[in-house]
């Protein structure tokens, strides 16, 4: 099996012979993705490629650990994302969103700024068998949402205003974060931690593998 050509072409400008391979997470451990070969990085970067990676981020080449703790959950409780419209905000690879069409969602959205994201997030729902819609921004989405996912994207604390604008456009939100050490948005409240460990492995602390789920009610006042 070929990877998306777009993709391995954007890997190679960054980083001349780095590829793609086909990985199942675990967990979730139910779907399959095109992530970054840790093989083909095997060795230290030139300053220029240093510079491009920090430049452009391929964040899509990786299944990040709140990622994977989301998905999970979703596939573990279908009930909360079956016939509904779920939005995966920020979706990089397209795990959460990809979880939540498996699990029976009506609709999925994955909604990312970085347009190779959006190639990354349909080649992987395409690997699944699965649809997904796209789009750039929040304001891109058509129509209401029943479910918005958000995994590590509150990172920045210039971020953390998301959360409640979540809150105002969704009838329900569920986040997770491994890097909030104080998440304490009026409207949410704690779910459920997990073991998240980003893939391919980036050595990241103890601490950032510890994920945490929080649960918020939206505008419609309903809580999944």
């Amino acid at each position: 099996m070929m990877p998306p050509a777009d993709l391995t072409a954007a890997l190679d400008r960054l980083v001349p012979g780095a590829r793609l391979q086909v990985v199942m997470p675990e967990p979730p451990g139910r779907l399959r993705l095109w992530l970054l070969d840790p093989h083909g990085m095997a060795r230290p970067l030139t300053e220029t490629e240093t510079d491009a990676v920090w430049a452009a981020p391929p964040y899509w080449s990786f299944c990040w650990g709140a990622g994977k703790v989301l998905a999970a959950h979703l596939l573990a409780a279908p009930a909360q994302v079956a016939g509904r419209t779920v939005v995966d905000f920020g979706c990089g690879s397209g795990v959460v969103g990809i979880a939540a069409a498996l699990a029976g969602a009506a609709r999925v959205i994955c909604c990312d700024s970085d347009p190779l994201a959006l190639h990354a997030a349909a080649a992987n729902a395409a690997l699944n068998g699965v649809a997904v819609a796209l789009a750039a921004s929040l304001d891109q989405v058509p129509g209401g949402i029943d479910l918005l996912c958000a995994a590590d994207v509150l990172y920045d604390p210039a971020n953390l205003p998301l959360a409640e604008r979540f809150l105002m456009l969704a009838d329900a939100v569920l986040v997770a974060d491994s890097r909030v050490r104080h998440f304490a948005v009026p409207g949410y409240r704690a779910l459920a931690n997990g073991l998240g460990i980003t893939e391919p492995d980036l050595g990241e602390l103890d601490s950032v593998k510890q994920v945490r789920l929080y649960r918020g009610m939206g505008r419609g006042g309903v809580c999944c």
